[in-house]
């Protein structure tokens, strides 16, 4: 069937809320990395749906997965047991240091999920009082009440009042800042490993130590929010496995079932057994088809190794960038880990990704003037050198 474009658009303008600004493009097929939009053009994909579709675009063991779930069962209440939930949860705690799990269906239902059972901790020890999450500048956790006041952007925050209280802001990586504001009526501090929407920066190992020194001196959860940075993105399972710093709560979702709506709470020690029923819930979260694809996902990162190969292409990544930021005095740094990497500009970038979809590399801005590139897995190094060949000729006609 075909697809008219325009009538796509003219009919998304009219009926749906005006949320996003999007490209005129509709996309409507694709294979390992590369997107195929409804005039037949074919697009190398450096966003993978904001660090969603890991495994790209036609991998055969995650379609394999929905294909069966979709012939058995789709869906049934949490109520009963739910095969593939008790196993991607028995897979996720085996693969990290968590004794426990949780689903639900997105990072910020994880995040807002992570706040409860924080606080519920937290309230069950010492009671009332001991109720404040502390986040980082530069931080993203989500857009509900709760988690749009753990992230840094006032913007995200405008219009939606009164805001709920007990959330406070400290520096990314500023031990000293960090060591203020925690404390006794502290119930959690919430650090992504690898910042992503907040312009890819990496936590350091320093900070990262203190965080948890702590947090375990004042007797409260350490969060790693790896939404983004999980799921073999950084060259690791997990982000945190680079620092072997382990959290008491880590949150999941994105490409934990490679674009199938899933979210996740792991959890160790006394947090893992903070829940008793009637306390947390949820309709969809864990059902058969989020879970079973998750499952397949999961394993096969781990049967194939594919973190040794992220960590690889990352690196060749990374050096191409690199190679272009000696060329161009527009280009202040290059960062991240594995293929979750940042380009900082010394000029907007939001032309710079419009000029690329025009010369079908998709890529991303964050903050203003940071590329982000994030890659499936399946790129390869001739589709690497491809875009950054396609990005020397965009910063070439800046003229700068």
């Amino acid at each position: 069937m075909e697809i008219d474009k325009l009538s796509v658009i003219q009919t998304a303008n009219h009926n749906l809320m005006n949320t996003y600004g999007r490209f005129p493009v509709v996309f409507v097929d694709g294979y390992d990395s590369t997107l195929i939009d409804s005039e037949g053009k074919e697009y190398t994909d450096f966003l993978a749906g904001i660090s969603v579709t890991n495994l790209g675009y036609s991998n055969p063991k995650v379609k394999d997965a929905i294909i069966h779930q979709a012939n058995t069962i789709i869906h049934t209440s949490n109520n009963f047991y739910i095969e593939p939930q008790v196993a991607l949860g028995k897979l996720l705690c085996e693969h990290s240091f968590a004794s426990k799990a949780f689903f639900c269906n997105s990072g910020a239902e994880a995040n807002e999920g992570a706040i409860k059972l924080a606080r519920k901790s937290a309230y069950l020890k010492y009671g009332s009082g001991k109720n404040e999450i502390v986040a980082m500048k530069g931080s993203f956790h989500g857009r509900t009440l709760a988690t749009l006041n753990i992230t840094d952007n006032e913007a995200y925050r405008e219009g939606y009042g009164p805001h709920p209280t007990g959330f406070l802001f400290t520096p990314f990586n500023d031990i000293q800042a960090l060591e203020k504001v925690v404390g006794k009526n502290t119930a959690a501090v919430i650090v992504e490993p690898l910042q992503g929407e907040g312009g890819i920066h990496p936590v350091n190992l320093d900070f990262l130590a203190k965080a948890r020194e702590l947090t375990e001196k004042y007797d409260c959860a350490l969060i790693f929010d790896e939404i983004q940075c999980g799921m073999g993105r950084t060259g690791k399972l997990f982000a945190y496995e680079h620092y072997e710093i382990e959290p008491d709560i880590m949150t999941l979702a994105k490409a934990l079932a490679n674009g199938i709506p899933i979210g996740a709470i792991l959890a160790k020690g006394d947090y893992a057994e903070t829940f008793a029923p009637g306390n947390h819930g949820t309709t969809f979260g864990g059902n058969q088809m989020a879970t079973a694809v998750g499952k397949a996902t999961l394993q096969e990162i781990l049967e194939n190794n594919l973190t040794d190969e992220v960590y690889r292409k990352g690196q060749y990544l990374k050096a191409k960038l690199q190679s272009l930021q000696e060329e161009f005095d527009l280009i202040k740094n290059v960062r991240g880990l594995g293929l979750l990497l940042g380009m900082e500009l010394n000029i907007q970038g939001s032309e710079i990704v419009k000029e690329m979809l025009a010369k079908s590399f998709i890529i991303n801005c964050t903050q203003g003037n940071i590329l982000r590139f994030i890659p499936p897995f399946t790129i390869t190094e001739a589709e690497i050198d491809a875009m950054v060949l396609a990005l020397k000729g965009v910063l070439e006609d800046k003229g700068v």
